[in-house]
């Protein structure tokens, strides 16, 4: 027997088969078809996924207005939509967390506006996910991060605000505030330090107190010196690294100044402290004059 005889002969012993009636060109026909039934699935899918896309950009460009209006909660819910029908819609997320973070009121202890600052926290945090060197939404947790950490206070947080500072100036060593915030941070944890262990001295010395401008007790000023001198050393260097970068950066000058000052209370030589004084004196009067020419430039068109 050969061997299409035997196929036929072995066809026609299944029930209700008829051999004779099922052409050659049959089976290549059904997978064609059942390709091209796959096809029109997967064109219908790109059509749906590209409808998606315009209603997320639609619901974007309508947030961006609402929210250029301030209004937030309408922003939100058209961000929040536009992210969920196009996931890699960026702009949508990290307005939708910029949306939650300028409604932060810094130091309002209420449970909605500090959920209103996690939230934001979140949703930036889900943008680094999906791009983790994405500087936005970098500098967007630094700073929501040092807003939240003032009331309560709470060191822990200044710090992971810091790290993400520091995490810019990885990826972008040549912009200057990033610099600067961390200077800001170092002083905040220096000068609150200060203040602390002021107050601890002068309640055991009713009869003895130190004022804010008066040199720091030897004992008191070592135990500054151990807590806080790397930090107010690491918040001058940045300090200065950003003037450099900027030169009239006026900001960074009076952080600086204030930095000097804290500085000041670490040393032991009097004419040291007033060398260090008299740096942070001069940081102030280029400050003013800064901020004198900047006055006196005329308006932009």
């Amino acid at each position: 027997m050969t061997h299409a005889s035997s196929v036929i002969s072995a066809s026609s012993t299944r029930p209700g088969s008829k051999p004779w009636l099922t052409p050659a060109w049959a089976g290549p026909l059904r997978f064609a078809r059942r390709a091209s039934a796959s096809a029109a699935l997967l064109i219908l899918a790109a059509g749906l996924s590209g409808c998606s896309k315009l209603k997320a950009r639609d619901l974007l460009n309508k947030g961006v207005a609402a929210y250029k209006n301030a209004q937030y909660d309408t922003a939100i819910e058209d961000f929040k939509q536009a992210k969920d029908l196009d996931p890699g819609l960026m702009n949508a997320r990290l307005y939708l967390a910029t949306a939650y973070a300028s409604q932060y009121i810094p130091g309002a202890p209420s449970e909605q506006n500090v959920r209103l600052g996690t939230q934001a926290v979140n949703e930036f945090k889900e943008v680094l996910q999906l791009d983790p060197n994405n500087l936005s939404a970098i500098d967007g947790i630094g700073s929501i991060l040092f807003q939240m950490a003032g009331t309560p206070y709470d060191p822990k947080q200044f710090e992971e605000s810091k790290s993400y500072h520091q995490k810019h100036i990885e990826l972008n060593p040549n912009h200057p505030e990033p610099y600067y915030w961390i200077g800001v941070i170092d002083w905040t944890l220096a000068f609150r330090g200060n203040g602390e262990l002021r107050a601890a001295y002068n309640r055991e010395h009713v009869n003895k107190q130190v004022r804010d401008d008066d040199a720091l007790p030897p004992a008191v000023r070592a135990d500054y010196v151990s807590k806080y001198g790397a930090l107010v050393d690491e918040g001058i260097a940045y300090l200065q690294k950003a003037i450099q970068l900027k030169p009239d950066y006026d900001d960074a000058m009076a952080y600086l100044n204030l930095l000097y000052r804290r500085k000041a209370d670490m040393v032991e030589s009097a004419d040291e402290r007033a060398n260090l004084k008299k740096q942070a004196d001069e940081l102030i009067d280029k400050v003013k004059e800064i901020k004198q020419k900047r006055a006196e430039q005329p308006p932009p068109p």
